[in-house]
């Protein structure tokens, strides 16, 4: 566990992200170029939504992302209040936007392909309402990180609210099983393997594999900017009472 310990120093954090980072840019890149290249060149259209399917694409990896981002976000929280891991709080919070960015992306491209496929852009089911009240979530936890000067009890206090509305991710994912709703169930991550055709399946697996890559970038690059904000406090701090001292 030395590797955990190692990145739990900020400055060594700070100097592996710097060496890792054109790496993840390059593989998402890589990935995401050959994946949205068979998406919309390669894939064939669905003999009930023609193109419309293509939106799938860039729907799903958004959606998974979406609730990965707040799983990320509630381990960070079990590190902040347990373990009380140095960047366990700067991981949370620096996630918490793109996981918002995400979700409403989720939302958007999910009406734009329920408006030809339901005939509504928006209806309240269960998968829609929940999806909803997770970009709610989001937008509560930066308001609150944002209201509470403090990073530390802001951290404690955002650690708490994440893991009450960590609640909610389960009923994202099994809403389809447990009520009557216009989204089909699981298709992908099935007991039974999944039930979308190889030609279909093989992109959107490397959409979603990229976009994963993609965000890992973006995720370390706002704790960089988190780890550095809080460092020009800390120093406008010293200087302030140093300033009061005199």
């Amino acid at each position: 566990m030395s590797w955990f310990s190692d990145l739990a120093n900020p400055s060594r954090f700070l100097s592996l992200s710097s060496k890792v980072l054109p790496w993840l840019w390059g593989i998402a890149a890589a990935i995401l170029a050959v994946g949205y290249y068979m998406a919309f060149f390669v894939a064939p259209e669905d003999y009930q939504q023609g193109q419309t399917v293509r939106i799938i694409f860039i729907h799903v990896p958004f959606v998974w992302l979406a609730m990965a981002s707040y799983g990320l976000m509630t381990l960070a929280s079990i590190g902040t209040l347990v373990w009380k891991h140095p960047l366990a709080d700067v991981s949370a919070k620096a996630v918490a936007p793109l996981g918002a960015a995400f979700t409403l992306i989720g939302l958007l491209t999910g009406s734009f392909w329920g408006k030809p496929m339901w005939g509504a852009w928006w209806v309240w089911d269960a998968r829609l309402t929940s999806f909803l009240v997770l970009f709610l979530m989001y937008l509560g936890l930066i308001a609150l990180w944002n209201a509470v000067e403090d990073p530390i009890r802001a951290g404690k206090a955002a650690a708490v609210l994440t893991l009450v509305g960590s609640v909610n991710l389960p009923i994202i994912k099994f809403s389809v099983d447990w009520w009557n709703t216009l989204h089909q169930p699981a298709s992908v991550f099935r007991f039974d393997g999944p039930k979308i055709h190889e030609s279909i399946l093989v992109p959107l697996l490397l959409t979603a594999v990229g976009m994963t890559v993609l965000f890992l970038a973006l995720h370390m690059v706002a704790m960089r900017t988190e780890i550095l904000r809080r460092r020009v406090r800390t120093l406008q701090l010293i200087e302030a009472s140093k300033v009061g001292e005199v």
